[in-house]
This record gives C-alpha cells, structure tokens and sequence, in this order.
C-alpha cells in the first residue's frame, strides 16, 4: 500500500513537473523533456534490462524529477538575469537621451550671470566687440594718499589678552574715525574669525552702519537684516532692525521701511519709547505709512 501510494504520489509531481515545463518552454523543445508520444524509430531492437524493484523505480524517477527541475530554475535565473540587464541598458540610454536635451536646451541660450541684467539688444553672433579704450590715467580710482595711510596707521590696535575683542575694538575705531572702507574691512575679518563671540552682535551692526555711513545702503541691508534674524534678543538687533529701515528709506522702499518700523515698535516697545525714542520716530517722520 504505501508503495502505491508513493507511485501515485510520483506519477502527480511528474505530471506537475511536465505541466511547468510547458508553462516555461512553450512548444514542446526536446532539449528539456521527452514528449510523450515518440516515434518508432529504434524500436527494432529491444535489450532486455534487469528488473528492478518498486522502491529503486521510484527513486530513478525521483532522481531524474529533481534533474528537471534543476534546469528549470536555472534557465529562470539566466531570464531573469538578462531581463535585469536589459532594463538596465533601457535606463541608461533614457539618461543618456535626456541629458542631452538638457545641453542642448542649454546651449541654445545665450549665459547670463543672475547679478548683470541681460543686454536688451544681443549683438549678433559673428561680431567681435572691440576692447574698450582705456580710461585716462587722471580718470581711474586715485589709492589712498600717504595722508590718508598715515592717519589710518596712527590709529593704534588694542593688544589684550582678548584677540577678538581686539579685532572689533581697531574695527570700531577705524569706523568712529570715519575710515569706512578700512572699517568695513576690519569687521568683516572680526565676523569671518570669531562668528560666536559675544561682539558679535555688535560687529554686524557696526559693519551695516560702515557701509550705510559710506553711503552704501543696498551694502548695508543684509548685515542688518541678518543680525535682526539671528537673535532678536541680542543687544544690538533693535538697533539693527531701525538701521534696517533707515537703509530702505535711502533705498526709496517704502513698503519695506515701514514694515520694518511696524515691526519694530511691536517687537520693542519700551526701546520705542526709551533709547530707540528719537531714532524711532525721526525715521517714521520720513515715510508715509498706512
């Protein structure tokens, strides 16, 4: 009994196994399984084989079973194999494809750097221009006169054991002398070596008020700006944000000044009405805001 169960149980796999191999091989190829009605050639001749037991059948067709389905899964990894591959190369020439479009599309536009405003009539593509002639010598920036050198090397930089505390003190000082572009100078190497000091606040308000002294508004704005963003607690925000506004109204923003005073008199109000008073209301007497 249980070898007619194991032969029942063999015959349905085999059966099975011939059912997927049709499934994967459409068509009948005899190079992965014998079709099941074969042709008379070579049957002329008979050798007789030893017969064998139920169990050693049983273990042949076992045998022969997991044969079969050894190629079977290889021939599904080599598909599986060359269909990764192909979409891989799919990928690649999509990429390759569109990249260039992409140069092309480039290409086809003339380059312009966001901070110069394109020229409003292209010169034609065949045309060299010229060299500009050069400016006469009585024209071209004059560099500071030995006075001036002097004066600036009078100024003397403090030498404590607090470096940047001494960088934005000569700073300081080179502003309060009225040597702007040496101010600017100085305190932008204050902020670029010590940028968590405690003068921080300090040196970027100092630095918007060099260039806005120097008559430098559209300079001064981001310092302002940012030393209001940064901390609006810090000692010199509120000054910064007031110095903001001012820089809009030489600007001719008005939209922006009176932002930046409505903003001031709601974020500091006692300043308002204490040391920021005159400063405060002198700059709202500029503008007309609703």
């Amino acid at each position: 009994m249980a070898q007619d169960n194991s032969e029942q149980r063999v015959r349905k796999l085999e059966a099975e196994v011939r059912a997927l191999q049709r499934k994967v091989f459409p068509g009948g190829d005899g190079r992965f399984f014998e079709p099941e009605i074969s042709s008379a050639q070579g049957q002329g001749t008979t050798v007789s084989t030893p017969s064998t037991t139920a169990v050693t059948d049983i273990l042949s067709r076992l045998d022969a079973m997991e044969s079969q389905i050894q190629r079977l899964t290889g021939q599904v990894e080599e598909n599986d194999n060359s269909l990764r591959a192909l979409t891989t190369r799919i990928a690649a020439l999509e990429m390759a494809a569109g990249a260039s479009a992409t140069t092309a599309e480039t290409n086809g536009e003339p380059a312009t750097t966001p901070s110069e405003p394109a020229a409003a009539t292209p010169a034609p593509a065949a045309t060299v221009a010229e060299p500009e002639p050069s400016a006469p010598a009585d024209l071209l920036p004059a560099g500071p006169t030995d006075e001036r050198l002097a004066a600036v090397q009078a100024i003397a930089k403090p030498q404590t054991d607090d470096s940047g505390e001494d960088e934005y003190t000569y700073g300081f000082r080179l502003w309060n002398a009225g040597f702007y572009p040496e101010a600017q100078q100085q305190l932008a190497l204050f902020l670029e070596q010590y940028p968590n000091h405690s003068r921080t606040t300090y040196g970027r308000n100092l630095l918007g008020r060099a260039y806005l002294d120097d008559g430098k508004p559209r300079e001064a704005a981001p310092w302002f700006l940012k030393n209001y963003q940064a901390d609006k607690q810090d000692r010199r925000a509120p000054d910064s944000l007031l110095y903001l506004a001012e820089s809009m109204i030489a600007l001719q923003d008005t939209d922006r000044a009176c932002i930046a005073l409505a903003e001031f008199g709601e974020t500091y109000p006692a300043l308002a009405a204490g040391r920021l008073q005159d400063q405060y209301e002198a700059n709202r007497a500029k503008v007309s805001c609703n």
